[in-house]
């Protein structure tokens, strides 16, 4: 059985990062209390666990429900604070799964560690080999209202456009001391023949 980091709801959970941009390391933190908990993840999950979010909560508005969904994070939500000290890594995320729970009208948000063995070669997805997952030893789960979901999508939006500025010309990020943009200097890139 694994180790449940439950928070239900939180009294904060948001997305933030630790370092200068181009070398930011991402985290998921929930807070109840003095219970901290700070998961690592990288800034795609960051980005793809708030569209999610967002998606989900437009997929239940749409769908006539009578719970209360706000279409934007509620102002009195937002959560521009830093991130809360000290940030001690429980793990590094892995797989994440999203559902909505009519019942208590809360987003649902699962947490996984991740692990080598859950990495599966091509190879080894053919019919003479069976694969069973790992079970966790931890998992972060958190269970949010719909007004605080968003104001997490708003946070996260808000986290990953404070990076390094991309270049107009190629859209790669553009670090403080500068940027060698192939297309301003001449170079073009040739389609594959």
């Amino acid at each position: 059985m694994p180790l449940v980091h439950g928070f239900d709801p939180p009294e904060r959970f948001v997305a933030g990062t630790v370092g200068p941009p181009g070398s930011r390391t991402f985290f998921l933190q929930a807070r109840t209390g003095n219970r901290l908990v700070s998961v690592a993840l990288e800034k795609q999950q960051v980005a793809a666990l708030a569209e999610r979010i967002d998606e989900l909560l437009d997929e239940v508005m749409a769908s006539g429900t009578e719970a209360v969904i706000p279409a934007v994070a509620p102002l009195a939500l937002q959560d521009n604070d830093p991130l809360e000290q000290p940030i001690e890594e429980e793990f590094r995320a892995g797989t994440m799964t999203l559902s909505w729970d009519p019942g208590d009208e809360r987003v649902v948000i699962e947490v996984f560690p991740f692990t080598e063995a859950a990495v599966v070669s091509p190879d080894q997805l053919g019919e003479d080999h069976d694969f069973e997952e790992p079970e966790p030893e931890e998992v972060l789960l958190v269970r949010v209202p719909a007004g605080v979901a968003r104001a997490f999508v708003q946070r996260s939006e808000s986290v990953l456009g404070a990076g390094r500025p991309t270049c107009p010309f190629c859209g790669e990020p553009i670090d403080p001391e500068g940027h060698l943009c192939v297309r301003a200097n001449g170079f073009r890139r040739r389609d594959p023949v």
